[in-house]
């Protein structure tokens, strides 16, 4: 296997790496003439070029080519990440309005009788009572794999019947699959040891924006507002909605990172949440109360991955992440 650079870690190929060390000396220049040099036409070498063209790593002005140094390379990859967390969030944020929206719609044809219209399949569960046997006859009277948001859900009383319950799902040939913030492993490891030790699937993120529970093809359970609230609930049933969340969630997942068992503890590698962190401009008191360690564990583990990565300073660490496909 060829060295690593920092473009084949951000998953370019090895052509391209070498065409954009060729092109490195030529910052500046102007196209026609890199080409004639490449033995290639302008179009023929744009072509080639495409997929760093696209990632702003190569840009044509004014006829001349402008070629991004490896650091400017990291930088874009890192506001391109934190991008695609933004429209992750407002995505998130697009489907609850959507949801909106459609009652709006749902309203107004039921007043005009509109008979292009059909009412949004869907509720909203409003407070009084426990709210926990209903979520328990959706579950049972439904098909399909569960997948959970769960920022807070561990610190409720109904966190045990729960656990049963999942349990008797997962028997019974159901997969479930869960992201939670990481802090949970050190806020409260024994609620996620259970939850893992009954078959579920269990991931990590640095932050949740809010609870959600999907269910098969057919049901989103959210809290209206998004949050933490219990009550009210928004159950949704409207295919497109439900797809558009799954959706959401299975970008999220991609994300997340998988906790292992360790000391009969569930334990992940903080390494790439710390880089994204201080690749950010997160301040490390930020990165304590995020991840749910304390400060010194922070500066302490910050440190030993710079130590790790033969870097001086924080940014020079993150290239070099970058580099070896950490982050």
């Amino acid at each position: 296997m060829g060295r690593q650079t920092l473009l084949t870690a951000l998953g370019y190929s090895a052509q391209l790496d070498e065409l954009y060390e060729q092109l490195r000396p030529q910052d500046g220049r102007e196209l026609t003439r890199i080409a004639a040099a490449l033995l290639r036409t302008p179009d023929e070498l744009l072509e080639d070029l495409a997929p760093l063209v696209e990632g702003g790593i190569i840009r044509v002005n004014g006829g001349r080519l402008d070629v991004a140094t490896p650091v400017e390379t990291l930088q874009r990859e890192v506001e391109a990440q934190a991008a695609y967390a933004g429209r992750a969030q407002r995505l998130l944020v697009g489907v609850g309005r959507a949801i909106e929206v459609l009652a709006d719609e749902q309203q107004l044809a039921a007043g005009r009788g509109d008979p292009l219209t059909e009412p949004v399949r869907g509720e909203v569960w409003l407070g009084g009572g426990d709210v926990f046997p209903r979520v328990r006859d959706v579950m049972l009277g439904s098909d399909g794999d569960l997948l959970w948001l769960r920022p807070d859900q561990w610190r409720d009383a109904r966190e045990a019947r729960m656990v049963d319950l999942m349990a008797e799902i997962v028997a019974s040939g159901r997969t479930s699959r869960a992201i939670y913030p990481v802090r949970v492993l050190h806020d409260a490891p024994e609620a996620l040891l259970a939850r893992m030790r009954l078959g579920e699937q269990v991931r990590v993120l640095p932050d949740l924006p809010t609870r959600l529970m999907i269910i098969g093809e057919t049901h989103a359970i959210l809290p209206e507002p998004m949050g933490l609230a219990d009550l009210p609930l928004t159950v949704v049933r409207q295919g497109g909605v439900v797809a558009s969340l799954r959706l959401w969630f299975e970008e999220l997942w991609g994300r997340a990172a998988v906790p292992a068992l360790g000391d009969a503890e569930p334990l992940v590698d903080l390494r790439r949440f710390l880089l994204e962190q201080l690749a950010s401009g997160a301040r490390d008191e930020q990165i304590a109360r995020k991840l749910g360690i304390s400060l010194r564990t922070v500066r302490r583990r910050v440190a030993d991955l710079m130590t790790e990565l033969g870097a001086d300073s924080r940014f020079q660490a993150g290239v070099e992440a970058a580099r070896r496909g950490w982050i």
